[in-house]
């Protein structure tokens, strides 16, 4: 089975897996429309479908966070934009998905009560040749993402 796991939102995440290894893996595609950064259907589309091809069995773990206190207006908005966004092109292939809360997916990686780095570094000891990984911001979103699609395990 093909697992699809994405952290979203415009610095996240789309890690594809298999055998609970991460077999691909791509930063969240985003354009600029005015003033604002927003995902890119489009591009995540083309991610998406160029991956599917001899995939019969394929699921995505989208992880399902909401608003934290003090976040803005302008913020949550973009946030559930690419949640949309990224909904809309799993739904119009056709994937089902598991939205995954980010307790439920650090629980099932041993992650609960770990500062945020924490799952980068289980990423770089599980997966030495990922060296994507060593990169700390993407390296971490990388991380996250893979864990999501493991959560399906």
């Amino acid at each position: 089975m093909l697992k699809i796991g994405i952290d979203p939102g415009l610095s996240g995440a789309i890690v594809f897996s298999r055998d609970e290894s991460p077999v691909e893996w791509h930063k969240m595609p985003t354009m600029k429309i005015g003033s604002a950064n927003r995902v890119n259907a489009a591009a995540l589309a083309r991610i998406i479908k160029a991956r599917m091809y001899g995939d019969d069995d394929i699921k995505a773990y989208v992880e399902l966070v909401g608003s934290m206190p003090g976040q803005g207006v302008a913020s949550m908005f973009s946030f559930g934009h690419s949640a949309g966004v990224i909904q809309g092109v799993l739904g119009a292939f056709e994937i089902p998905v598991v939205m995954v809360t980010p307790q439920a997916w650090k629980k099932r990686a041993g992650l609960m009560g770990k500062d945020k780095d924490a799952s980068r570094t289980l990423a770089i000891q599980m997966w030495p040749y990922w060296r994507e990984l060593d990169k700390k911001g993407v390296g971490q979103a990388y991380a996250d993402a893979a864990f999501i699609a493991l959560y399906g395990n």
